[in-house]
């Protein structure tokens, strides 16, 4: 009877493997698993006195007054929402423009187009703030000096919450369409030509090719990048909500999400209890969401599963 092998049997025989290895399950364990035990400070009323520990035990009270104070529903709504319009909205741009970009023939002009598609990815949110502000502002602001140029009545956007909800749509594709373009674009560059020549001579138009050829292929990177985005779905785009909205109280109904509600109770008002239980909620959704879409997915086409 052949003895079973194990974790020790695979450490033994793999040992300078393991010992390569170490240093990054170090570095997990350090930066990921030990912050855990922070997770405690959800269920106390904090006393920086007390500490971690010495704190008040409260139980789900900070649960109970996020939910009841509606502060729960209004930030998971708005993470939620706000991150299926980034995927949604990026992935058709970034499709889009990929496939335009396939059907054109000047070399030149797709390189520098890439080029100039890409710049945008590496702005800083810092200087992407300073853009909008310098857009945006009441009195200097680009759009409202132009509307005051043509005897308009300016716009307060500063103070105009539903305006945002598109704006920073708008900016976080106009961010990141270069990067995700050249994925799909890469993707289509490794479509068989024989696939399109077979098309033509059935005699298949460009836009048959397109939807019958091209958007299939590109079904595998989409669920891909997908799958990898409703991965942080509930983790929001911090940088780009505080650097664009900041402290404006105004827009915290349609703007605030669940990373800048726990930065904001851990800076402004030192609710680390409130601020742990927030973030721990957040953790807990966006795991089940992860777990049930891969398991969705899995059972419809086991390929383009995770895991």
């Amino acid at each position: 009877m052949l003895r079973k092998k194990g974790f020790w049997y695979e450490l033994n025989k793999n040992k300078i493997m393991f010992l390569m290895l170490a240093p990054t399950l170090l570095f997990f364990f350090i930066n990921s698993y030990v912050p855990m035990i922070g997770i405690y400070f959800a269920f106390t009323r904090f006393d920086f006195d007390g500490g971690l520990f010495g704190s008040p035990f409260v139980g789900l009270q900070n649960f109970q007054f996020l939910w009841k104070s509606g502060t729960l529903w209004t930030l998971t709504r708005n993470t939620v929402a706000y991150n299926l319009a980034f995927i949604v909205c990026l992935n058709a741009a970034a499709i889009f423009v990929a496939i335009l970009l396939s059907e054109m023939h000047g070399k030149l002009f797709k390189k520098i187009t890439q080029s100039l598609m890409f710049l945008p990815y590496f702005i800083s949110f810092v200087l992407l703030n300073a853009i909008a502000y310098n857009m945006f502002n009441y009195d200097t602001g680009f759009v409202n000096t132009t509307l005051k140029s043509l005897d308009k009545n300016p716009i307060d956007i500063y103070n105009t919450p539903t305006a945002w909800i598109f704006l920073l749509v708008i900016f976080y594709v106009w961010k990141n369409l270069g990067y995700t373009m050249v994925i799909y674009l890469a993707t289509i560059t490794g479509i068989s030509d024989e696939y399109y020549e077979a098309a033509k001579i059935d005699g298949a138009n460009i836009f048959q090719r397109i939807w019958y050829i091209t958007v299939p292929m590109l079904k595998p990177t989409f669920v891909i990048l997908l799958l990898f985005a409703l991965g942080s779905i509930m983790k929001g785009q911090f940088d780009l909500f505080y650097q664009l909205i900041g402290n404006n109280g105004i827009l915290y109904n349609t703007t605030d999400i669940l990373d800048t509600y726990v930065f904001r109770s851990l800076k402004v008002t030192f609710d680390i209890g409130m601020a742990t239980a927030a973030g721990l909620f957040q953790s807990i959704f966006g795991f089940v969401l992860i777990m049930t879409v891969n398991y969705l997915i899995r059972k419809s086409n086991e390929d383009y599963a995770l895991f």
